[in-house]
């Protein structure tokens, strides 16, 4: 077990619930909130889509140890974030 991993996995899983359960959008960096039509939503997407998703294919991998696994996870890491970011571009900018 991967215990720098257990530990990025249990933040992960803290900032999902405060973006997307208390919709503290506030802890997300990069956006102009002028431009969001709906920031629940924002937290919704952000919050249980990427960060949910992450923090659980990180768990998977500090408990699974196998060949490059590094690499799969970075992979893994950049499709999310790739899907994120295309549904908040045509869903809730204007």
């Amino acid at each position: 077990m991967n215990y720098g991993l257990f530990m990025i996995r249990i933040a992960l899983l803290l900032i999902s619930y405060l973006v997307a359960v208390k919709k503290q959008t506030w802890l997300l960096a990069g956006f102009n909130e002028k431009n969001i039509k709906n920031k629940f939503l924002l937290g919704k997407i952000t919050g249980g889509l990427f960060f949910l998703l992450l923090g659980f294919s990180v768990m998977i991998h500090s408990f699974i140890d196998y060949p490059h696994e590094a690499t799969v996870l970075v992979v893994a890491m950049l499709v999310l974030l790739s899907i994120t970011y295309l549904v908040i571009n045509r869903k809730l900018l204007d």
